[in-house]
């Protein structure tokens, strides 16, 4: 079922976006070469708490992360480790999100870890903004794959994998609600037509070669099947009467 969300709803997720983008902001600065992606994980928690929300994630379908730490070939899903350390010219895709007075934000970013290849900044410059051609399909009177479409027809020059395994959803009084909403086209499933009050999350999973994925023997780690880069970027937004609302954007 989707929820269209009320007023009130409204402004709950709408502060619980705010404190994710301020902690994708404060991650930017953060992560840096020799680091492990466990310490990143007990950073972001620890800022989390201190805002006074929740981890999401944590818990979640038995994820044992307060955030998911993807790094270079892990496409999402990640699991922090004490033993995974960043190294320069790394990428890794961080997936968080937070529970706050029952409202909950999703966002994704995947950074550059000290100075990385043209073709990984090229790889996430154009899924960045492959994420931003989806959210402004996602317009009022518009249909779910719309957003899909609109990825797929930005990405069609830089002949990348666009996985098609994984989907964005709504969100807002859970972590993970309806619609479904792939970030590729043509897709299956329901195609709904976009409403005012809909919250969803729009989050392209854009590879450097094949769009096959696998699923690591830990149920969760997903990784590309050629091992070549992966990233990730998604923004939680609003649909309007006008142009769609970026909650999860300072």
């Amino acid at each position: 079922m989707i929820i269209i969300k009320n007023e009130k709803q409204i402004e709950g997720i709408r502060t619980s976006c705010k404190l994710l983008a301020e902690l994708f902001t404060k991650l930017e600065e953060f992560i840096e070469p020799g680091m492990s992606t466990w310490d990143i994980d007990l950073y972001a928690a620890e800022i989390i708490r201190k805002m006074g929300g929740n981890a999401a994630f944590l818990g979640y379908g038995g994820f044992p992360g307060s955030i998911c730490s993807s790094v270079n070939d892990t496409v999402i899903h990640g699991i922090p480790s004490k033993t995974e350390i960043l190294k320069d010219g790394d990428i890794i895709g961080c997936d968080i999100g937070i529970e706050l007075n029952g409202y909950y934000s999703d966002s994704a970013h995947t950074y550059a870890v000290g100075s990385i290849s043209n073709e990984a900044a090229q790889l996430l410059k154009k899924t960045e903004e492959s994420l931003y051609a989806g959210i402004n399909a996602a317009v009022r009177g518009g249909r779910i794959k719309d957003i899909g479409r609109a990825i797929t027809e930005y990405l069609k020059p830089y002949a990348y994998g666009i996985v098609d395994s994984f989907c964005g959803h709504g969100v807002g009084l859970d972590v993970h609600e309806d619609p479904q909403i792939p970030n590729y086209y043509p897709s299956r499933g329901m195609n709904h037509r976009l409403k005012k009050g809909m919250v969803l999350a729009i989050e392209p999973m854009i590879n450097l070669g094949t769009h096959e994925v696998e699923v690591l023997d830990d149920e969760w780690t997903v990784k590309t099947e050629d091992r070549a880069l992966s990233a990730h970027f998604e923004h939680t937004i609003l649909i309007t009467d006008d142009k769609p609302e970026i909650l999860t954007a300072l």
